[in-house]
């Protein structure tokens, strides 16, 4: 052995001898002092690799570099395949793991992975069905069923989370992570009695000032419609891609359908008023609205939604808030509200036409949408939004004070490649 290979050999058993105890500085520090000595030894860039974790990037030069010394090594095509993803290379990713399941299509990491790979590149449908692939072949995988029942509640399917978290919760009844993940999927089907039961067993567990508050709010809350608190973590959280989701996947017509229901009720377009664009929120209608407007006020629960209504600079004044509190405020000042599937979230609209009634100038006008129920008042839908009836919009108009000038039936969106029913009107206050 000549002196070079027994100088790297020495600083490659110093860099195990540092990973075992568990000091990856002095491990990272001693692997790359032995391939500097020893560019051929393999194993060290394995090792290396593997505590250049937090470096995603030069973990996948290291791993690159050890598989061009023994080109088969499954852990490390694995680890340089896992560390592209998370340095953001996604086709190179997808390459990567799709290599080692041709060649292993029972690998459970590497269909973990994979699916991570997926949902990076927004191919969510996929995604899911590798890490449903993944806890198939590794049942007990905690991590695995916790990492998919966030990309289902992410993909919009929260009953499919809470499905999938069930039976593991009754395995890992002491995790209290898995009981926040129940609790936020919970929270998205507007179950807000099993939403708290799993927040507090969260809290219980694991004390956090976050459950805590959202407990104090659902508690402060209970036997509303909805929980503000709910309402507002779900579109915060949807904020970064609701306006491409919306326009592109749903074909969100809305508010272009309220702005040409308006303009037919005022026998052409209307100029100079005030309006409030209630649950407004990224400012998909005050674009429709400006140009009826010279001031222009837009309110929503969600403050990641007014961030990105601000940034379209096209509002006078944007609150964070509830729309009912909202027009309760404001009495007797607005000469036009406008609803843009927002009242999907509400059930009891008696609330709601009462405040719109208080809210205008004599003279000033209602507009929204509902999705569309067969039969009377109102109900929770499948898709966990409320529907109502146009005899219950009638009856409830008439009740406020608020004539009728029109109801028509009008899809708002598409949902499942198929229109949502539903119903726009306009309201008006005499």
């Amino acid at each position: 052995m000549s002196h070079a290979d027994a100088s790297a050999q020495s600083f490659f058993d110093t860099g195990y001898q540092r990973l075992h105890a568990d000091d990856s500085g002095g491990a990272r520090a001693a692997f790359r002092l032995a391939v500097a000595v020893e560019p051929d030894m393999a194993d060290a860039y394995g090792l290396l690799a593997e505590v250049l974790g937090e470096h995603p990037h030069d973990a996948a030069t290291a791993y690159g570099r050890a598989l061009r010394l023994e080109p088969g090594r499954w852990s490390w095509r694995l680890g340089r395949a896992e560390a592209l993803e998370a340095a953001g290379q996604g086709a190179a990713a997808l390459a990567a793991f799709q290599d080692l399941l041709d060649e292993r299509p029972d690998s459970a990491p590497a269909r973990r992975g994979h699916g991570r790979a997926l949902a990076r590149a927004g191919r969510v449908e996929e995604a899911v069905a590798e890490l449903r692939e993944a806890l198939m072949l590794r049942s007990d995988d905690r991590d695995v069923a916790a990492e998919l029942a966030e990309l289902l509640m992410a993909a919009g399917d929260a009953l499919a989370a809470v499905e999938l978290l069930a039976p593991v919760l009754r395995r890992l009844d002491e995790d209290a992570g898995l009981h926040r993940l129940a609790g936020r999927a919970w929270s998205e089907l507007r179950e807000p009695a099993k939403a708290l039961t799993a927040f507090r067993a969260a809290q219980a567990l694991e004390p956090d000032d976050r459950t805590a508050a959202l407990i104090a709010e659902l508690e402060a809350g209970e036997g509303s419609d909805l929980p503000a608190a709910y309402v507002r973590a779900l579109f915060d959280r949807y904020a970064e891609r609701f306006d491409a989701d919306l326009l592109g996947k749903l074909g969100y017509a809305a508010p272009r359908s309220l702005r040409e229901a308006v303009e037919r009720v005022y026998g052409g377009a209307p100029t100079g008023l005030r309006t409030l664009d209630l649950g407004c929120g990224t400012g998909l209608m005050g674009v429709e609205l400006r140009p009826f407007t010279t001031h222009l006020a837009g309110v929503d629960l969600s403050p990641r939604m007014v961030d990105k209504a601000r940034a379209r600079g096209l509002y006078d004044a944007l609150s964070v808030g509830d729309v009912v509190e909202a027009m309760a405020s404001s009495a007797q000042s607005w000469d036009l509200l406008v609803a843009a599937d927002v009242l999907v979230y509400i059930g009891d609209l008696v609330p709601v036409f009462d405040a719109a009634a208080a809210a205008l100038e004599s003279g000033g006008r209602f507009a929204a949408t509902v999705e569309r129920l067969d039969g009377d008042g109102f109900a929770l839908g499948p898709s966990r939004r409320y529907a109502h009836a146009a005899g219950y919009v009638r009856r409830t108009a008439a009740a406020a004070g608020l004539d009728v000038l029109l109801l028509e039936e009008r899809s708002p969106r598409r949902e499942k490649q198929a229109p949502v029913p539903g119903l726009l009107f306009v309201l008006g206050k005499s």
